[in-house]
């Protein structure tokens, strides 16, 4: 098994999508949607990323960002391939993608009931921020 990562392309779409539905704590809402996804990744070209063992999509993430952080988004892998740093390999190809975009800092939102992906991100060195609450409004 040798895991390759790769820019996430618009055609990797179904694949993610499908991937994302299975992984415990992440939810495909609105802004998930096909045409969506690929204005993001226009907007923020290099920036997400895949991973694949041969032919077989076996973790995804979106990345991008505002000129001002990095945000990363729907961070998923295959659960039989948790624990052999996949995940951790794409958010450092983000991180490095942010980097060279003049970025020093990124986001992300983690549900209060994802205890596994809360620990996870701590052991990436991630941040609770204290004081910070999420909010959303519909446009």
């Amino acid at each position: 098994m040798e895991i390759q990562t790769r820019e996430f392309h618009n055609e990797d779409y179904d694949a993610a999508v499908e991937l994302w539905n299975r992984a415990e704590g992440l939810d495909v809402a609105e802004g998930d949607d096909r045409e969506t996804i690929r204005r993001f990744l226009g907007r923020n070209p290099g920036l997400s990323r895949i991973a694949t063992d041969g032919a077989t999509i076996v973790g995804a993430v979106l990345c991008g960002h505002d000129g001002r952080r990095g945000y990363v988004y729907h961070l998923a892998v295959d659960p039989k391939y948790h624990g052999q740093g996949v995940g951790r390999q794409l958010i450092d190809e983000c991180l490095a993608g942010l980097k060279r975009a003049g970025l020093a800092r990124a986001n992300i939102l983690v549900a209060n009931d994802n205890a596994r992906g809360r620990e996870f991100w701590r052991r990436c060195g991630w941040e609770e921020l204290d004081g910070a609450v999420p909010m959303g409004r519909n446009v």
